[in-house]
């Protein structure tokens, strides 16, 4: 083991510019006993160069022939000689090579620790993951010289994790020992895996000891993250609850419509953007990545659309009537339901995040925020702005509030209060279609997508105090936080069943909700 690795720190020492992948080399690799192979694969990773890096991606790809002594990388029927990399005639009488499962695993590492110098960040960030748990003391070199090249702070703490991991698998104490510290300065979930499982084979006291101490330190920061993932999380399902009861806020909370067709309206602006996907799919390839930035009008419309439909036909016979609005808008979402099923089919449709939505912001080492959730939380704060200077600042707003005050002076007023009714259900319907629209990118879209939110909103209506903004925003981030927090306690189940009973003992405590309705309406 010493010779070898002496062998291949002179290797290092020589550059990889020296070195190049030889016939032997290449038949050693590819046919014998598994043994000789993996040695001979670890020699070649050692000083790899990209005809050898080649040869191991098409060994792993199951495209390597042998015949004799000669080797052929063979694709599309087309033979090659793996060490020049010129086209040859294969023999009739060449045979597949064989990896066995640990082969496999063999080479999946020996790639990844090639791809530890590519020039792509994420590429680098994949073979540290695949090179963790690694324990063999070989692949030091190898590490060292890849965190001596890596320009990344996070990459390369990484990597000083790798390297750690190894170590503490060293049969030299002083080895040990250093790694256990290093564990200890790590803020990855891994390295407490790594520590526990050493933890159970380890005889020295000192490395014991060692090891629970920097154990104790990887556990405080992992408990910082899950209160940073918790409460991102709410934050997150919070904004969802935002946009969906957004809607709400002007149906039910200024029209004093109960809507249960809002979640269906929703379902209708992410089956629009779905739609949208399609089309850009099949005629915009090339601008897929822009097609999310086209869906979100076109959802608006198709729900502002539907529901100005349902206003003007059904729900403007029905005001101040309250149960027979509940339960004509409760048959309406039944139809709306059997329309999407009788189009689209039954089963839930998949829509993708554009390409800038992938991925995440890594903080610690277990704290991640999705991009996807990120955008969605700037995307409800732009909705709200908008639905706040829209409400508070223009003629329509004006209009509004003024038929929602006093429909009789505001119709002596020369207010057109019908055409006002179907325009705020419009609006209201529109909203729902964004937060539809939002949601296709968390989830599979459905026909039954807006039933598991429609009583999440309208409770954040109610609590928030209806007819209030402000109050929708205070009660959807804070029911969105408390129900996270509380899973990490209850689980999923019971913690939905504590925020219920919340609810319903503030509402008795407060039934104007967070915020009290203030004017002439609310005196009377």
């Amino acid at each position: 083991m010493l010779f070898r690795s002496f062998i291949l720190f002179l290797a290092f020492l020589i550059g990889p510019g020296a070195y190049a992948l030889t016939p032997a080399e290449a038949l050693a690799m590819a046919a014998g006993e598994t043994d000789p192979r993996i040695e001979a694969l670890n020699n070649a990773v050692a000083v790899a160069d990209d005809r050898t890096a080649a040869f191991i991606q098409a060994l792993s790809d199951d495209a390597v022939k042998v015949a004799g002594d000669k080797v052929f990388v063979v694709r599309d029927g087309q033979g090659t000689d793996p060490v020049t990399g010129a086209g040859v005639a294969v023999p009739d009488d060449a045979e597949d090579v064989i990896n066995n499962n640990r082969l496999r695993g063999e080479l999946d590492t020996a790639l990844a620790a090639i791809k530890l110098f590519s020039k792509d960040d994420k590429v680098r960030r994949a073979a540290i993951r695949t090179l963790q748990g690694e324990s063999d003391e070989a692949r030091l070199p190898l590490i060292d010289k890849a965190i001596a090249a890596e320009t990344l702070p996070v990459l390369r703490s990484d990597l000083e994790l790798v390297r750690a991991s190894i170590l503490i698998h060293s049969p030299d104490k002083a080895k040990r020992l250093d790694a256990a510290t290093l564990l200890g300065s790590s803020k990855a979930p891994s390295a407490k895996t790594v520590m526990l499982e050493r933890l159970k084979t380890e005889d020295d006291a000192g490395v014991r000891a060692a090891l629970a101490e920097s154990l104790k330190k990887v556990e405080a920061s992992l408990a910082w993250g899950d209160k940073i993932n918790a409460l991102f999380s709410g934050i997150s399902l919070g904004s969802i609850l935002l946009l969906v009861a957004l809607g709400l806020a002007i149906t039910y909370g200024l029209m004093g419509v109960i809507n249960m067709a809002h979640g269906e309206l929703m379902m209708i602006g992410a089956y629009a953007t779905y739609g949208v996907q399609g089309l850009f799919q099949k005629f915009l390839p090339d601008l897929f990545d822009g097609y999310l930035l086209a869906a979100v009008p076109v959802a608006f419309l198709a729900s502002a659309l539907m529901g100005a439909a349902l206003e003007r036909s059904v729900i403007r016979f029905l005001y101040g009537r309250p149960l027979e609005t509940l339960l004509a808008t409760w048959g309406i979402s039944l139809m709306l339901q059997q329309l999407v099923r009788s189009i689209f089919g039954a089963q839930n449709v998949g829509v993708e995040n554009p390409s800038w939505m992938s991925g995440g912001v890594q903080f610690f080492g277990n704290v991640q925020l999705p991009w996807n959730r990120i955008v969605i939380i700037a995307f409800a704060a732009a909705v709200l702005l908008a639905m706040a200077w829209l409400i508070g600042k223009t003629r329509l707003g004006l209009f509004v509030r003024g038929v929602t005050q006093n429909r009789p002076i505001a119709s002596c007023m020369g207010v057109n209060t019908a055409r006002i009714d179907t325009y705020a259900f419009a609006l209201g319907s529109g909203i729902a279609g964004l937060a539809g629209c939002a949601l296709s990118q968390v989830g599979n879209v459905g026909p039954d997508l807006g039933q598991g939110y429609i009583v999440d909103a309208f409770m954040v209506v109610v609590l928030g105090g209806v007819g209030q903004l402000a109050g929708t925003v205070y009660a959807a981030l804070g029911l969105g936080v408390l129900n996270k927090l509380l899973e990490g306690w209850t689980g999923a189940v019971l913690a939905k069943i504590a925020v219920l009973v919340f609810i319903i003992i503030f509402i008795q405590k407060r039934p104007q909700g967070i915020f009290a309705m203030k004017g002439r309406s609310a005196e009377a």
